[in-house]
């Protein structure tokens, strides 16, 4: 693919698609996206006359919260995991971030005098009843 189509394609969360293209696109009912929008589910951007724009994230929202009603999560169970998935992702690049900081700490002022500890192997049993 040339860069001048990838630079034409809009960004995943450039919210352009209209309610019905979103619904085409995710294979749902334009209703059940008002529906998971009312409840939170996914909420997509709002034009000036309050008109929802889907992003391509807000679809493959769409189809994830469809695969776990298909596997019998209630909403209220969607709308936790989709919270907890999104504070993990968070949490995933804090945590990159915070390394690339320590490396560059450490890098700039190697440790003097401290010794590593020998790694001692940890051994697990079952305690008898």
């Amino acid at each position: 693919m040339s860069d001048e189509l990838k630079n034409d394609a809009p960004a995943d969360d450039a919210a352009v698609y209209v309610i019905s293209v979103a619904a085409e696109i995710s294979g749902l009912h334009p209703q059940t996206l008002r529906q998971y929008d009312r409840l939170g589910l996914v909420s997509p951007s709002r034009t000036e006359g309050r008109n929802r724009r889907y992003s391509l994230r807000d679809i493959a929202l769409l189809r994830a919260v469809q695969k776990l009603v298909g596997e019998g999560i209630n909403h209220a169970g969607i709308k936790r995991i989709i919270e907890l998935e999104s504070a993990m992702a968070n949490m995933a690049i804090e945590v990159a971030q915070l390394r690339i900081e320590v490396d560059a700490l450490v890098e700039a002022n190697p440790p003097k005098g401290i010794t590593r500890r020998k790694r001692t192997e940890v051994i697990v049993y079952k305690a008898d009843n």
